[in-house]
């Protein structure tokens, strides 16, 4: 076991592959900071230095207004939109951070280390930390918070998806000695797997750790860690944050009084209006066209590259007058054959990102194996569908009312009429198509990045996964999936994801387009307010300059 300190011995391989030139920098941070090495201690194996963090020069006091969609909350593990994260960061937070240049960073964790064949964690909490009733934070929050992780029969728990390797898959619920209290600042866990993964599930948006006496509601009775507290909240209107004078908050910055989450709708005209009008400070994202107009407004803007990105999804187990279209793999490929996704990219996002190859896996994940790309073949795809008898057959794709996503599934169902199918196009209000995102037999849905391949094919294609909205079970991906995180060393987890997108991409399951490059607009005073790669927004970091 490694502790405290000590490095990782695989951590000074990874800086060695940096020097070789045969790993980024950013993947080795990722890979570093997962099996416990602090970020500066990773930042030295490189001989660098770490970034200073920017909002060390904001001032106290002042509200900070927020362009954002204010969503209905329901319990965090259920958590399927980040706006809904980013409301209740204010006091629910995480026991680890992912950042922006790739690693993780302590938040309730103080440490944490892992075995060198990753089947072993020890969890040390931050001393100190208090939750806003008085009570103080200990490991029983920590083991208290993991076992609902782990309740396989919470419908849309999410999070049993990135604890796979604690469960007991025979009771759906945590396995008897997977989750230890060593002492009342130390936890255990031992994994019946090999998994590099579970720090990076830690980090997604839908870990925010509750109280013990946590009812289901994050708005009723809000006992959290963090430095604010609700003050309002009305669905698709306004959400308010206000620091918790109360509360004795373990960290530093929660430099503003007041946090407004103000919701403008879908429209970025609207929106753009709002900023002209100067009823907000920041947007929560910029998109298209409408980045220029922003531009020109004078807000500074933040731009991430990332592995965020929009799928194209046929649902196989959907039944559409009584047949199952897209249990036939001729009907999924063929959707996938009539598709450009070049042109995809340029009329649904402007250009905006990086042509990706039907398989899900980025260029930015350390274990992203490059294949061919997908073949265009818009005669060859209406052939499939003619030789699967599906040529009459009128598909109705849908999609989310909004910019780009609108935009991109105009473009899909126009090439797909080109190419000789029959589709009914089907566009629907946000506060609609979320409520059924998982069911539609065929739909496009945005994906949020995540550090890790493994870590997006486990909660979006593995057999029964809550977020498995294709509906796609593979028993041989499956098992290759298992089978790549157990193996740490992302080189050799690269043969076997060669295999998993090569699966994904002859199976048909999507057609993904492209990854996107995603772009924030704020005033030039607001200080912290950068684009996260996975849109997560710290509000303990925001202020306005000093």
């Amino acid at each position: 076991m490694i502790f405290d300190n000590d490095i990782h011995p695989s951590a000074k391989d990874y800086a060695c592959e940096v020097s070789a030139g045969t790993l980024s920098r950013r993947e080795f941070l990722t890979r570093a900071t997962s099996l416990g090495v602090t970020a500066t201690a990773a930042y030295g194996l490189l001989g660098l230095a770490q970034p200073a963090k920017a909002a060390a020069h904001a001032q106290a006091g002042g509200t900070l207004r927020i362009e954002s969609t204010v969503k209905a909350l329901k319990d965090p593990r259920t958590y399927d939109w980040p706006q809904m994260s980013n409301f209740t960061r204010g006091y629910l937070e995480y026991l680890v951070e992912y950042q922006a240049d790739g690693s993780f960073a302590p938040a309730l964790l103080e440490n944490w280390a892992v075995n060198e064949d990753a089947t072993e964690y020890v969890l040390s909490l931050r001393p100190g930390v208090t939750w806003s009733n008085g009570d103080a934070f200990t490991a029983q929050d920590v083991a208290f918070n993991i076992t609902r992780w782990c309740d396989k029969s919470v419908e849309g728990n999410s999070m049993a998806s990135r604890m796979g390797s604690l469960i007991d898959e025979e009771t759906g619920v945590a396995r008897e000695g997977a989750i230890t209290v060593v002492d009342n600042t130390t936890v255990r866990l031992t994994l019946v797997n090999p998994d590099i993964t579970l720090v990076a599930g830690f980090s997604d948006y839908p870990a925010a750790i509750v109280h013990q006496s946590f009812n289901g509601d994050p708005l009723d009775n809000p006992i959290g860690t963090g430095p604010y507290m609700p003050a309002d909240f009305e669905v698709g209107i306004k959400a308010v944050l206000v620091k918790n004078e109360d509360h004795q908050w373990w960290g530093e910055g929660a430099y503003l009084d007041r946090i407004e989450y103000i919701d403008f709708g879908t429209d970025q005209a609207a929106i753009v209006a709002a900023v002209d009008a100067d009823e907000v400070d920041m947007v929560y994202e910029s998109i298209g066209d409408f980045i220029f107009l922003l531009d020109d407004i004078g807000w500074s803007k933040s731009e991430a590259v990332t592995a965020n990105t929009i799928c194209l999804r046929p649902n196989q187990a959907a039944e559409v007058g009584g047949v199952k279209p897209y249990a036939d793999v001729r009907v999924r490929r063929a959707l996938a054959m009539a598709l450009d996704n070049n042109v995809l990219l340029e009329l649904g996002f402007s250009g905006n990102g990086q042509v990706a190859e039907n398989h899900h896996v980025c260029p930015l994940h350390p274990e992203y194996a490059e294949l061919p790309a997908p073949v265009y073949d818009p005669e060859g795809a209406k052939a499939l569908l003619e030789e699967a008898g599906m040529a009459d057959f009128e598909h109705e794709l849908i999609s989310i009312d909004d910019t780009w996503r609108k935009n991109t599934t105009d473009a899909a169902a126009a090439m797909l009429r080109d190419a000789g199918f029959k589709v009914k196009r089907t566009v629907l209000p946000g506060a609609t198509f979320w409520n059924d995102w998982t069911k539609y037999p065929l739909s496009t849905t945005d994906w949020a990045q995540r550090p890790l391949g493994v870590q997006v094919l486990g909660l979006a294609y593995r057999s029964g996964e809550p977020w498995n909205e294709s509906a796609f079970s593979n028993p041989e991906f499956d098992a290759l999936l298992t089978e790549a995180l157990a193996i740490a060393n992302a080189d050799e987890r690269r043969e076997v994801m060669a295999k998993l997108e090569k699966i994904m991409q002859d199976e048909g399951v999507i057609v993904q387009p492209y990854w996107r490059s995603i772009f924030r607009h704020y005033k030039e005073s607001v200080v912290g307010a950068e684009m996260h790669p996975t849109f997560e927004i710290h509000v303990a970091k925001l202020g306005f300059a000093a």
